[in-house]
C-alpha cells in the first residue's frame, strides 16, 4: 500500500529517485519493474507496479472498443504506457515525452495513492491542492462525490 506525499528533484537525464521507505516494497511487488504512463484527467503520470499495470491494461482492452471514449482511454493509457524499472540506486528514468505532458522539470511531488503512484510537477500539484482544499470548505454539499463514500466516516 503506497501512501503520503513526497517532493524529490529530478536530475539531469530525467532520472527520479524513489524514497526509500516504498524501495522494499516495490522490489518484492514487482521486483523493481514499474509502468508510468499518462493521467487522462489531471496533468500528471501514474506509476504502477507492473502486476498492477497488468490488470488495468487487461480491463482497459476489455472495454468495447466502438466506444470513442474508450478508444481515447486506451490510446491515453495504453499509448503512453512505458515500461521503467529501479535501477541500483533506486531511481526510475521517465522518458522525455512523459516529462513533458505532465510539465515535470526540477522538483515533483510523488503521491501514494494504495496501489500506484502520482507524479506531479511541484507548483501544479500545489495549486491544483489548494484549489481542492478551497472546494472542500464551501457550503458543506457533497457535489460530485459517489454515493459509495457517503457512509465512509474520516
Amino acid at each position: 500500500m503506497f501512501r503520503g506525499v513526497n517532493t524529490l528533484s529530478l536530475d539531469s537525464k530525467g532520472r527520479m529517485a524513489i524514497p526509500t521507505k516504498y524501495r522494499d516494497a516495490l522490489t518484492r511487488q514487482c521486483e523493481g519493474q514499474l509502468v508510468l504512463t499518462v493521467d487522462s484527467r489531471d496533468r500528471c503520470l501514474l506509476l504502477y507496479p507492473l502486476p498492477d499495470w497488468e490488470e488495468v491494461e487487461r480491463k482497459l482492452v476489455r472495454l468495447p472498443s466502438l466506444s470513442r471514449a474508450v478508444r481515447r482511454l486506451r490510446r491515453l493509457l495504453i499509448g503512453h504506457a512505458t515500461e521503467c524499472e529501479l535501477d541500483g540506486s533506486g531511481r526510475i528514468l521517465m522518458p522525455p515525452p512523459l516529462r513533458e505532458f505532465a510539465g515535470l522539470d526540477k522538483e515533483v511531488v510523488l503521491i501514494g495513492q494504495g496501489n500506484k503512484f502520482e507524479i506531479w510537477a511541484e507548483d501544479t500539484w500545489n495549486t491544483q491542492r489548494a484549489e481542492w482544499l478551497s472546494a472542500s470548505e464551501g457550503d458543506g454539499e457533497d457535489g460530485d462525490m459517489p454515493e459509495e463514500l457517503g457512509s465512509l466516516s474520516l
